[in-house]
């Protein structure tokens, strides 16, 4: 079969005067074909059916039922039909039966920037698995627009206060910033609004200004404005994160940090025809400097101690002295860490807890025990004293203490009493009496005294 664009040629030769070998040998065709096509006897050949053509009813149905998900039409089609269709002919087939109800797509734009001109932040949720744990974490990025150098770090959760840690650490990493940052209109950065008409809040336009940087948002349903960060998504979720597990969140961030500076700033792009951090070489010299003094990122928190001795911060409770239970105290929230001031004096400190929820951290020293811190060891002074006066004695204060709780100490002291009360004599033939029977209730004992000494020792009147 020919193209329309030959036969056009072998007829405009021919309308010239060309004969038919001169044709053949200028277009290198064949004489017979030449000849066909003069004659005008070639046509297109007729399209061949698909030998899957009775599968289409099928594809129609599962698209349908897969809401669009290719590779899931093929296992069902195979479930089904006993065929294994090649994904890239199924893909084919639901383009041909016009499956695809999305937007017609249109051409794309491309987005230029000079060196030190823009940078772009965003984030993103990734499956990362933690201590043979599968969690759901907020991948936080930023890239230099020019050089497209990245930077990626991980959080449990991404608040106002986690973006301004991760950009410090974004702007130290790269040693300088852009004038610019463009953003998407989250709320962590935005106060309200969107597009070029977002309000930026004061809170982060201030910390902006510390660097230089301007946040800027694009608008609504123009996420490819800022398609250098979110291209790098995908490259962090498809390559950094298949195939690792990591013991915490201070690992996982330490491979993320080591990742983008042995892989993903190292490797060739195609449309820099260079490696990031050959690129960045460039624009380097362009970048704003970081300020002489980079200031650490903290939150102020003022806390009233309760009574069990600690304060919270978010969802945990972290200890403080015992001694200021009920006192107003500061609280500095950093990153990886939790410091208590009194006065301003620091009091306590504590690693942060960051993936985890109502949880105490408690600091050695900080609580006494409000009991004793062990019990005390060996017989109690009163069994001492009861103790080898006589072997009868020593029998029933031995059996008397193993039906006691603990070290007995409140029967010894009342065995005690009754000796030192009571006669001697009276004492030991109800002490004895007690003991053959095997009666250790010190409240019996008493009476089986006393039945001894009426008349004795005590008054007592005669019942009538």
């Amino acid at each position: 079969m020919i193209s329309p664009e030959t036969r056009e040629a072998i007829l405009a030769l021919f309308e010239k005067g060309s004969g038919i070998r001169t044709i053949s040998r200028t277009l290198k065709l064949s004489k017979n074909t030449v000849r066909r096509v003069v004659r005008g006897e070639t046509r297109e050949a007729p399209r061949r059916s698909s030998r899957y053509q009775e599968l289409n009813p099928l594809i129609c149905e599962l698209y349908r039922l897969c809401r669009g998900n290719v590779v899931r039409i093929q296992e069902l089609l195979h479930e089904r039909s006993g065929r294994l269709i090649p994904y890239s002919t199924l893909t084919r087939i639901v383009r041909e039966l016009d499956l695809r109800d999305g937007k017609e797509a249109h051409r794309a734009g491309i987005y230029t920037f000079a060196p030190g001109q823009e940078m772009q932040h965003d984030t993103s949720p990734h499956d990362v698995v933690i201590g043979e744990k599968r969690v759901k974490a907020q991948c936080a990025g930023l890239v230099l627009a020019f050089s497209r150098k990245l930077f990626i770090q991980y959080y449990p959760a991404f608040t106002r206060f986690e973006a301004k840690c991760f950009l410090r650490a974004a702007f130290l990493f790269m040693e300088g910033a852009c004038p610019r940052c463009t953003i998407d209109n989250t709320s962590v950065i935005v106060a309200f609004g969107s597009g070029p008409e977002a309000e930026i809040a004061p809170e982060m336009e201030h910390f902006g200004r510390i660097y230089g940087v301007k946040f800027i948002a694009h608008r609504i349903g123009h996420a490819d404005r800022k398609a250098r960060i979110e291209r790098n998504f995908s490259y962090a979720e498809r390559n950094f994160l298949v195939g690792r597990t990591f013991s915490g969140w201070k690992d996982l961030n330490e491979q993320a940090r080591k990742w983008c500076v042995e892989v993903a700033n190292r490797k060739v792009k195609r449309s820099l025809g260079m490696s990031p951090e050959e690129a960045y070489v460039l624009e380097k010299p362009r970048l704003i400097p970081l300020p002489v003094h980079v200031p650490p990122v903290y939150q102020t928190l003022e806390r009233i101690v309760d009574v069990a001795g600690y304060v919270a911060v978010d969802t945990n409770r972290y200890s403080v002295p015992e001694r200021l239970v009920g006192k107003k105290v500061e609280v500095h929230k950093t990153e990886d860490g939790v410091r208590v001031f009194f006065k301003h004096r620091e009091v306590a400190s504590h690693p942060r807890l960051i993936d985890k929820r109502e949880t105490r951290a408690t600091a050695k020293g900080h609580h006494p025990p409000l009991n004793r811190t062990k019990a005390h060891a060996g017989p109690s002074k009163e069994e001492r004293m009861l103790r080898e006066k006589n072997s009868l004695l020593d029998e029933y204060v031995e059996e008397l203490k193993k039906r006691s709780r603990g070290r007995g100490v409140r029967q010894m002291r009342r065995l005690l009493e009754l000796l030192r009360t009571y006669p001697e004599e009276a004492f030991k033939k109800a002490l004895k009496e007690a003991s053959h029977y095997g009666l250790y209730d010190l409240t019996r004992l008493e009476q089986m005294i006393l039945s001894r000494v009426a008349g004795e020792f005590f008054k007592l009147d005669d019942e009538d």
